[in-house]
């Protein structure tokens, strides 16, 4: 299964409905079809309510998800179906990774950056496996031309620096057996993945150094960037000594964990789950308003002094709203919506998308629907300064099969 470039990108994530995953994410693989007899009773739940009923957006399933160290350097690998953020992707089709122009950001040309990956399968035979990948440019400059791209009316070649990849396999792949993986290091998938960038260790390594011819890029970007940071020293020592592991002339790689050059990964991070019904936090009204967007004893200077900013009453009311939605569980850095009719959360009322704006599948034309949001606060666990601009973005996404 080949990588498909799958969603329209609110700097909030879009799906079509008859397509949307029904079921939670999933953080360990053997919640893979329990999660989705749950839903089944869930369905039947919500067949009692009344549909005239005020309080239906209360009752709407939503999975949030939250950050952490991962507990061992192997839990992230690909046979284990993670659900994380930073460091470098588990690409579910090692093979088949996104190449030519669509792995590059479509304004400056560099190589789009690792930003997180959801593994969200559905009840169909031909999604048993299926993640979502998402990756963004680090330059600010960058994120604002798209931003600015995507208020015109659907251009025929948007410019995007912030894409999402959909992959899905069937139970019976090349890669994976169809049994629960057994969670210790030792458990090893199918076969090798491709060769990836020794810099960057996300997209594919097709561009070879020309003086060792063992090194392997994705970009000239990066190989100048690795020259300049070490390799121009260890190049001379590859060509006289043989490796002791690297990637083999047909372009696959060992099954190992890929050590990468690059220093400016974002931290890697598990994503571990929960239903926001099950989130329970005894807060008062008071201590609610004064919440900040990561902990309770903590003010994000930055987000509070958006508040200035803002224009007209609107934004302000859309903004203590939004405050007043992730109180309830601030660390949140996603948000997962299994109901298609859900609506994200929104900032600030003045980048709320008309429907018109949401353009409609471009697989089956069919509308698309909210699937999963990404909260700034997950930038604040990168450590991403406040100088650069990035502290105060959020991504809202949707999706197509």
């Amino acid at each position: 299964m080949t990588y498909v470039n799958a969603v329209h990108v609110f700097s909030t994530f879009y799906s079509s409905p008859k397509h949307m995953d029904t079921d939670a994410i999933g953080d360990l693989v053997d919640k893979l079809k329990a999660i989705q007899n749950d839903n089944v009773e869930d369905q039947d739940q919500d067949d009692d309510f009344d549909d005239d009923d005020d309080d239906d957006e209360e009752h709407e399933p939503i999975t949030l998800g939250f950050v952490d160290k991962p507990k061992n350097n192997w839990s992230l690998r690909r046979q284990y179906f993670p659900s994380k953020a930073g460091g470098v992707p588990a690409w579910l089709d090692p093979l088949n990774i996104p190449s030519g122009g669509s792995f590059v950001c479509d304004n400056c040309g560099d190589p789009l950056q690792f930003l997180l990956q959801v593994y969200a399968p559905t009840e169909k035979e031909t999604t048993f496996h299926r993640m979502l990948f998402v990756f963004m440019c680090p330059s600010m400059k960058c994120l604002l031309r798209d931003q600015h791209e995507q208020w015109k009316r659907h251009p025929e070649k948007p410019s995007k620096s912030l894409k999402v990849f959909r992959c899905q396999l069937p139970r019976a792949n090349p890669f994976y057996s169809p049994e629960c993986p057994q969670y210790n290091k030792s458990h090893k998938p199918a076969g090798s993945g491709a060769a990836l960038c020794d810099w960057c260790g996300t997209w594919k390594g097709d561009k070879l150094c020309s003086g060792c011819r063992q090194a392997r890029y994705c970009s000239e970007k990066h190989q100048v960037m690795s020259w300049r940071t070490g390799h121009k020293i260890a190049c001379q020592q590859m060509k006289v000594s043989s490796p002791v592991s690297g990637p083999n002339k047909s372009g696959t790689a060992s099954l190992d964990s890929h050590k990468v050059g690059s220093k400016n990964l974002w931290p890697e991070f598990e994503i571990t789950i929960e239903d926001e019904s099950d989130y329970k936090r005894d807060m008062s009204e008071e201590n609610t308003l004064a919440n900040s967007l990561i902990s309770r004893n903590r003010t994000d200077d930055t987000m509070n002094s958006l508040l200035d900013n803002f224009q007209g009453d609107d934004d302000k009311k859309s903004w203590a709203s939004f405050q007043q939605c992730i109180a309830k569980a601030p660390e949140q850095v996603l948000r997962y919506y299994r109901n298609t009719n859900a609506k994200p959360i929104w900032p600030v009322s003045s980048d709320l998308p008309s429907n018109a704006d949401i353009p409609s599948c471009s697989y089956c034309t069919g509308p698309m629907c909210c699937e999963f949001q990404i909260l700034p606060q997950l930038l604040y666990y990168f450590g991403v300064d406040n100088e650069n601009g990035l502290s105060g973005l959020g991504f809202n996404c949707g999706v197509c099969m």
